[in-house]
C-alpha cells in the first residue's frame, strides 16, 4: 500500500552564504527544491555531488527550480570552519545558497542531516513545489534521472494528492557511494 507523502522536514541552519537573507522551505513553496547535502573534504561531493547540483541551478534557472547547498559537516568538525567554507565557495565559484546544517549539541551528526535521516555525503533530496519529499539519493545520482524527476515535478500539479509510487530512492543508484555518516565506512 502507498503511503502519502510527508511534508519535508526544515532546515537547521547556523549559516547562510549566497543569500540576502535566509531561506526557509515554506518559502520556497511553488518551486521544486534540490537541496545537496555535502562536505567541503569529501572527494566525491567535490567530484560528483557539486558539479551536479551547479548543473542544476544552470539548467533550470529559468524554470520553478531552487537548489540549495547543505554543509552537513558529520566528520573532521575542527577543519570545516565556516572560514574554510567561504574559501570553498569562492574557490569552487558555487552561486545557488549554501546553508550551514546546525550542529547537534549531543552527536556528530548535524541536526538537518538527523531530520532526513541521511547516512552521509554527496546527498541529494528533491523536494515537490507543495513542499512534500519526493526523493533522496546518497552517492552519485545520475544526472538523467534527476533532471527526468525534476521535469516531472515542474509539470505535475502540486495541489493534488500523491503518494510515494514516485518514491524515495536509497542506496547508490551508480554503484559509486559516497562516505558513509552512520558506519564511518566508504559504501
Amino acid at each position: 500500500m502507498n503511503a502519502p507523502l510527508t511534508l519535508a522536514a526544515p532546515l537547521h541552519v547556523s549559516r547562510w552564504f549566497n543569500v540576502a537573507s535566509p531561506l526557509t522551505l515554506e518559502s520556497l513553496r511553488g518551486r521544486v527544491v534540490v537541496l545537496h547535502a555535502f562536505q567541503m573534504l569529501c572527494p566525491g561531493c567535490v567530484a560528483h555531488g557539486l558539479p551536479q547540483a551547479q548543473r542544476i541551478a544552470q539548467s533550470f534557472r529559468t524554470r520553478a527550480v531552487s537548489v540549495i547547498g547543505l554543509h552537513s559537516v558529520f566528520e573532521h568538525h575542527a577543519v570545516m570552519t565556516e572560514a574554510a567554507l567561504a574559501a570553498f565557495i569562492h574557490e569552487y565559484r558555487l552561486d545557488f545558497p549554501i546553508a550551514v546544517d546546525q550542529p547537534a549539541a549531543d552527536s556528530p551528526i548535524p541536526l538537518t542531516m538527523q531530520a532526513y535521516g541521511l547516512r552521509g555525503t554527496p546527498s541529494l533530496i528533491i523536494i515537490d513545489r507543495a513542499g512534500r519529499l519526493r526523493s533522496i539519493l546518497f552517492g552519485h545520482a545520475d544526472d538523467l534521472q534527476v533532471g527526468a524527476l525534476i521535469g516531472a515535478l515542474l509539470e505535475a500539479p502540486h495541489t493534488l494528492g500523491v503518494t510515494a509510487s514516485a518514491g524515495v530512492a536509497d542506496g547508490c543508484p551508480s554503484g559509486v557511494c559516497a562516505h558513509d555518516a552512520v558506519s564511518g565506512q566508504a559504501g
